[in-house]
């Protein structure tokens, strides 16, 4: 379920001591794209020697889809660590344990896996509009934006315009960003423009 309020995993990211702070990334959104620009981004950065670690969504057979690192698919063991970590730091508050939904839980596990690997670069692929999606609690590195079009709409709002806005949200003040649409509706300008964005 899509929630317009990114506090709780704030909050949790806090209890497992920030691993999003801890890498290089790079952010994606988009309506369409997102999935390609990961995968051409990461080809490119393992022929330079980096090492590289994916979280995109959804997966079509197998849950681990969603992490890659150097290309290859990690262990599920992997995954059971880190959702145990979870797990535990959500339910270790000292009162009522932090509530997370399933992208949530599943990208603050990401991110404990890859702040373990000690990755050249994360790419991040956002999972539902952007500046209220789980991985938006990242300062990317750069952002991309892939392409604008009428999507998730009960969300994100009935325009492009609105859209734009949200998917922009992903941009941060001073910060890199790329944007691959050929024609941006003025909402990801005024964003960039107000965020001073190279």
């Amino acid at each position: 379920a899509y929630k317009a309020d990114i506090g709780n995993i704030i909050k949790a990211c806090k209890k497992l001591e920030n691993p999003h702070l801890n890498f290089k990334s790079v952010h994606i959104a988009g309506t369409n794209g997102k999935g390609t620009t990961c995968r051409l981004l990461e080809q490119a950065m393992l022929s330079q020697g980096k090492s590289v670690a994916v979280y995109s969504s959804p997966h079509l057979t197998d849950y681990r889809e969603r992490v890659r690192y150097n290309g290859e698919l990690p262990p599920a063991d992997e995954f059971v660590n880190a959702f145990e970590f979870v797990e535990s730091a959500r339910k270790d508050t000292g009162g009522k344990p932090i509530t997370l939904t399933y992208f949530e839980f599943g990208t603050l596990a990401a991110m404990k896996m890859m702040q373990s690997w000690a990755v050249d670069v994360v790419i991040l692929e956002v999972g539902l509009g952007g500046r209220l999606d789980a991985t938006n609690i990242i300062d990317p590195d750069l952002a991309v934006i892939t392409t604008i079009d009428l999507d998730h709409q009960d969300w994100l709002g009935n325009t492009r315009e609105k859209i734009a806005r949200e998917k922009a949200g992903i941009m941060r003040k001073n910060g890199n960003a790329v944007v691959g649409e050929l024609f941006p509706p003025s909402s990801l300008y005024d964003v960039a423009n107000e965020l001073q964005a190279n």
